[in-house]
């Protein structure tokens, strides 16, 4: 069975369960914090990832870890662990997000601006992509690119509406060079 399908499995589970017990948001907040203390501490992954650490020291240093985290979440980890799946953790997290986006009708969208957006330019942005991907709204995450000159260009899904000063200029010189 591919990695994907075992995430999205286990992130099924979590997500009926979340949803059965009413945490759906709680958990997905507290799954993102998973998910970042993996992708930005490199020495925690180098012991998952080490053969020669036991699983029952793996468990150990999760719980330690995780300790605050609903309990779901922790013997989610702990499963994984066992099972040898640790590498899948943030695939299983990714996948809880989407389904939870899913279910409140959001979409994650990643916007390129050559300066920081305002809270007030993100929710116009927010409001007037969302309708065109028929979401209720859009989860921006903001990132400064000045190789952009002007103007923004935004991500959702695989969708990209490039409305950059670049963009515009490799559009023009293509037709140009037709």
């Amino acid at each position: 069975m591919s990695n994907s399908m075992v995430a999205k499995r286990y992130a099924l589970a979590l997500f009926q369960l979340s949803k059965e017990n009413n945490l759906l948001t709680q958990i997905e907040e507290e799954l993102r914090v998973v998910k970042s203390v993996l992708v930005n501490s490199s020495d925690l992954n180098a012991v998952l990832k080490s053969p020669k650490v036991s699983v029952a020291k793996k468990k150990e240093i999760i719980k330690d870890s995780f300790s605050k985290v609903n309990p779901f979440v922790l013997n989610t980890l702990m499963i994984l662990v066992d099972r040898h799946r640790d590498d899948q953790i943030v695939d299983v997290v990714d996948q809880f997000i989407e389904l939870a986006n899913e279910e409140h009708g959001i979409a994650e969208a990643k916007v390129y601006s050559i300066r920081p957006l305002t809270k007030e330019e993100s929710e116009t942005l927010s409001t007037s992509f969302a309708a065109k991907v028929g979401k209720k709204s859009l989860r921006i995450e903001n990132i400064v690119d000045t190789d952009l000159l002007g103007g923004l260009k935004i991500r959702i899904g695989n969708r990209i509406y490039d409305g950059s000063l670049r963009g515009k200029l490799e559009r023009l010189e293509r037709k140009l060079l037709v």
